[in-house]
């Protein structure tokens, strides 16, 4: 009788344990710096992604405001050096957002973002790869990643993600990402689709996809620069001319002719005087904490930074990216890490992207073969820019989704909000369609939160822009 009764107890402990090693979560009802409860569904977590290593992806999990058992449910990645998905929750699509003031040496101040894309979906932030804000690795080899193997631990994310959370395999699913997360989502949806196509459990419920301000790896997404700097007035009709005739065959990268590159030199020059996120907006510089210097603004400076090792150098409050700044007090703040779940030991200095002290292999040549290949299967995708964008500007991007060669279905037109054109689009066939957001920058919902909002509520409900 009691072989049996162990057997029971066994492998209800079996059960339990895959349970918890799907996906460890941490319900938050509130968050430091944010006054009163909080208005949505938070939950954290961290999912093994490579139980050799340890590696573990952290993510946030919000669910939509609207009707979270039927609204679609989106994986969200960000671009950048290791940079953390917290970009994109708190600068860009995210319900929180911080309150611009100067940092007192307390916890900076949250507030409600009205335009959240939660407003029309779930959205899972994912900090990946390994290594990026407070996802870790146990051991260090954990931290050897590339687009691919990354891209690979982001599906076994799913899989394990979708055991825990079995009431969502239902919802119309949707990858999304910016910058070079751009490049890493249609890999991913490809990758997701084979799943589907040999019948792998659970099944997921993938629709489509959507890129913001995408890197492919192609020289497409920088070489635009010179045709978009000569468009907005940054470079002269001569300089163009000469750039074109001199530059004919080269690689704007690692040119070759010596003439082709003194004049990208002076190209880059001239860029190099506007703010290249976004070309109208002030170029800022910064204040570092110097050794020697101790005049009374970084005499501050020190007292703010403390015992943290890597702080990120300190812009004018009145530049776009100062909330960066003021996200690097908030997460090391010990509050902070209590309130999302994070594990001890797990992380000793949180940063809000990397600066190459991480390895990562760059084995995604090219990244336009997935977007067609994943188009033609019939799901559905976005691409869309900031037209103010100068990172990635529209002009590459809008060339590369042209040479698919899709059949149009819908010319190019503007698309409006309150009467206003708030960017224009193009439709082709096999669902595909691209957008620019009027003065949107690199990226866009950063700077242009309430037209992003419409575009994407419109999207995702297949409604016309």
């Amino acid at each position: 009788m009691r072989r049996p009764l162990m057997a029971i107890l066994l492998v209800f402990l079996l059960c339990l344990f895959n349970i918890a090693s799907a996906a460890e979560r941490n319900l938050v009802d509130s968050l430091p710096g944010y006054e009163g409860a909080l208005p949505f569904r938070l939950e954290t977590g961290y999912v093994n992604v490579d139980e050799k290593n340890g590696a573990e992806l952290f993510y946030y999990f919000i669910e939509s405001e609207d009707d979270p058992r039927r609204d679609p449910l989106l994986l969200w990645l960000t671009g950048g050096d290791h940079c953390t998905v917290f970009s994109g929750l708190a600068f860009e699509i995210g319900p929180v957002k911080f309150i611009r003031e100067p940092y007192n040496g307390s916890v900076p101040r949250l507030k409600y973002n009205p335009y959240s894309w939660t407003k029309a979906a779930n959205i899972i932030f994912v900090d990946s790869p390994v290594g990026a804000g407070f996802s870790f690795s146990q051991d260090t080899k954990g931290y050897a990643v590339g687009d691919v193997s990354s891209s690979l631990q982001l599906k076994i994310f799913l899989y394990k993600w979708f055991e825990g959370h079995p009431d969502f395999l239902a919802n119309p699913f949707y990858v999304g990402g910016d910058s070079y997360g751009g490049k890493i989502v249609p890999y991913l949806v490809q990758k997701i689709t084979e799943d589907i196509e040999a019948q792998v459990r659970p099944a997921l419920n993938l629709k489509g996809y959507l890129v913001g301000n995408p890197v492919t790896g192609e020289s497409i997404d920088t070489d635009s620069r010179v045709p978009y700097a000569h468009g907005f007035g940054i470079i002269s009709d001569q300089l163009y001319e000469a750039t074109l005739e001199h530059c004919k065959g080269e690689s704007y990268s690692n040119p070759t002719n010596m003439i082709c590159d003194q004049l990208l030199k002076r190209v880059h020059e001239l860029l190099g005087e506007c703010s290249k996120p976004h070309i109208l907006y002030k170029k800022c510089f910064y204040v570092s904490p110097g050794q020697n210097d101790e005049s009374p603004r970084r005499i501050i400076l020190k007292k703010e930074i403390g015992g943290l090792k890597r702080p990120p150098p300190r812009p004018p409050m009145d530049c776009q990216n100062y909330v960066n700044y003021l996200s690097y007090f908030w997460a090391n703040s010990m509050a902070t890490r209590d309130a999302l779940g994070i594990k001890k030991g797990s992380k000793d200095e949180w940063v809000r992207c990397h600066d190459g002290d991480l390895p990562y292999s760059k084995d995604i040549k090219s990244s336009i073969k997935y977007h067609r290949n994943v188009t033609l299967k019939g799901y559905r995708a976005l691409v869309y820019s900031g037209d103010h964008d100068s990172v990635i500007p529209f002009l590459g991007t809008q060339a590369w989704v042209r040479s698919l060669n899709f059949p149009i279905v819908d010319e190019w037109r503007a698309w409006h909000v309150y009467g206003q054109s708030a960017g224009f689009s193009i439709v082709y066939s096999n669902n595909l369609t691209f957008a620019t957001v009027k003065g949107g920058g690199h990226t866009a919902p950063e700077y242009q939160p309430e037209r992003c909002l419409a575009m994407f509520k419109r999207w995702i409900s297949n409604k016309p822009l």
